[in-house]
């Protein structure tokens, strides 16, 4: 509202608020930090899992910091951007999550002390963008070859994925169908570069038996069944039909009327229904094929046919399904019957029908050189397997980002401690503020080996200076043995690695958050609208923090629950 000749001016609606200045950048900054400290503990082998109850009642039991901040109901803006950065990291490299909320967190707790000392917002911002070229330009200089025929370091990097999860008793065998999940569809270009692609491995999950009875199927599982039960169950070395088109007669899509004036022509007319069928799966036989998996019906005649030639035949599967079995078989998808050649028909060393709990799945496997594939998740309940899902998630998703940029560095807090020394020796070359923003950054990246340390009952500062003294000496993959709290002078020694590119998208991710929530000096929160409930502050967030809430449903500053701070 402003004053104009003692008249008021309305600028905005009534009921607005608006936060300025200081009281702005710390309201952000205090929310952003409630969300780093909320999956700070979670972060290592030693790290906690959440329980984290939706309104509904349903549970989820995770460490994974994507999975706890898409669960909550977070409310307040600054706080939202915070769960970008873990969504980010999530997408482009599959994990690290927590790592860059951490680093973000810290960044921003560290950045809150320059602001007092009334350095501008933007000093610090570019100080951040100049300390993180330069870190993912140290990242780079320090990391180890690797790629797709370093199978120890593919092993090795799902392994230290792994290691915190609820899965690190079973990771030496899940880490090896990891391995060979992405071997078996990565690609190489025609500039002799790999990729592979996640989606073509396809995850099915069933409760029953233990996380060790998890396997790979070099094929396809079909969540259907044998379409009749006179067919066989199981085929050897079959030869497979995928179809687009239906095995029935088609309906005409106008009306039409027959007119029949004697019983024998309802007779020639169901015998040429029937001759009609006939043909259709003689067609099929004569092919050579000994399964049919078909994307639209089967007519039953047409099953009793296919019955009597011994061919196992499958109705009303996926068109994505039916795309993965022709990658998997080597097979065509043939839209019309009449086009059917034996040389383009896919090829599988077992095709069966099996029971899995109460549900009946067909089992395609075996095949030749697959280029999708599934791996087969079982566990003691669902929430275990739930689980189980995102740790081999995240593990496809590291040895694909070894396979494809080919960088590993050391684990266990190393590479942050040796970025953080050498930006120090960066920082000194740089006149004027923007030096001290390059040593808050450097300063900021010591938060994941201490807050390792932390989560394993060690002492952060001995820790610490131990690591700070073993890189000095010229060890750059030194690091935290988190079960002793002995220092390893070479963590890749001890196969514990980690993807550079994890490490470089952790520090992409959390400075440009950090930079966008520093510049950020006015908020303009909405009035009310009509439907909100009584005694909402303007704005409709609960209060906590200033009138921009916090997580929803939860008590606390910021809404968090006792405990996770």
């Amino acid at each position: 509202m402003a004053q104009l000749g003692g008249t008021p001016v309305l600028i905005m609606r009534e009921g607005t608020e608006r936060q300025r200045g200081r009281d702005a950048m710390q309201n952000n900054i205090a929310a952003a930090i409630v969300i780093a400290e909320a999956v700070r503990t979670s972060l290592g082998p030693m790290g906690m899992d959440k329980m984290l109850v939706d309104q509904f009642g349903d549970v989820v039991i995770t460490n994974d910091g994507a999975t706890i901040l898409k669960e909550i109901d977070v409310q307040h803006p600054a706080a939202k951007m915070m769960v970008e950065v873990s969504k980010t990291q999530d997408s482009e490299v599959g994990d690290g999550t927590t790592t860059s909320v951490i680093l973000a967190g810290e960044l921003l707790k560290r950045a809150k002390k320059l602001l007092e000392q009334k350095i501008h917002p933007t000093v610090i911002t570019e100080g951040f963008r100049k300390a993180a070229d330069k870190a993912v330009e140290i990242l780079y200089a320090i990391s180890i070859n690797s790629g797709i025929d370093d199978e120890e370091g593919l092993k090795n990097a799902a392994m230290t994925c792994m290691s915190s999860k609820i899965v690190s008793e079973s990771k030496v065998k899940l880490a090896q169908i990891c391995m060979d999940a992405i071997k078996a569809v990565a690609e190489k270009s025609e500039d002799g570069k790999w990729t592979a692609d996640i989606e073509k491995v396809q995850i099915q999950k069933k409760e029953g038996d233990s996380i060790d009875d998890t396997s790979l199927i070099k094929g396809i599982i079909l969540d259907k069944e044998v379409v009749s039960p006179g067919m066989p169950k199981s085929v050897s070395d079959a030869k497979i039909l995928l179809l687009q088109s239906a095995i029935e007669i088609e309906k005409t899509e106008f009306d039409a009327k027959l007119q029949i004036t004697s019983p024998e022509q309802i007779q020639q007319f169901l015998d040429e229904e029937e001759h009609m069928l006939r043909t259709m799966a003689e067609k099929v036989a004569n092919s050579g094929a000994k399964v049919v998996i078909c994307q639209k019906g089967i007519d039953d005649m047409a099953q009793h046919f296919l019955t009597k030639a011994g061919i196992m035949a499958v109705r009303r599967v996926k068109k994505s399904d039916i795309e993965k079995l022709a990658k998997a078989t080597g097979g065509t998808i043939f839209t019309n019957l009449d086009d059917i050649s034996n040389d383009k028909l896919g090829w599988a060393g077992l095709v069966e029908e099996r029971k899995i709990m109460n549900d009946s799945w067909i089992f395609i496997e075996k095949c030749k050189d697959p280029k999708s594939v599934v791996i087969l998740i079982r566990g003691g309940t669902e929430l275990v397997i739930d689980e189980v899902e995102r740790a081999i998630h995240d593990a496809l998703c590291v040895v694909r980002d070894v396979v494809e940029d080919q960088k590993l560095v050391g684990g266990g807090g190393a590479p942050e401690i040796e970025t953080a020394i050498q930006l120090r020796k960066y920082a000194s070359t740089l006149g004027g503020r923007e030096q001290l923003a390059v040593e808050i950054f450097a300063d900021s990246l010591d938060i994941i080996p201490k807050t390792l340390a932390e989560n394993a009952g060690l002492d952060q500062i001995d820790t610490l200076m131990k690591l700070r003294a073993a890189h000095q000496q010229g060890h750059k993959f030194a690091g935290t043995d988190l079960d002793t709290g002995d220092v390893v002078n070479d963590m890749a020694k001890i196969g514990v690695v980690e993807p550079t590119v994890v490490k470089v998208q952790a520090i992409k991710s959390s400075t440009e958050a950090t930079s966008m929530i520093l510049r950020i000096d006015d908020v303009i929160a909405s009035a009310k609208s009509a439907g909100m409930p009584p005694g909402m502050p303007p704005g409709g967030m609960p209060p906590g923090m200033g009138g921009m809430g916090g997580m929803g449903g939860m008590g606390g500053m910021g809404g968090l629950p006792p405990g996770m701070m």
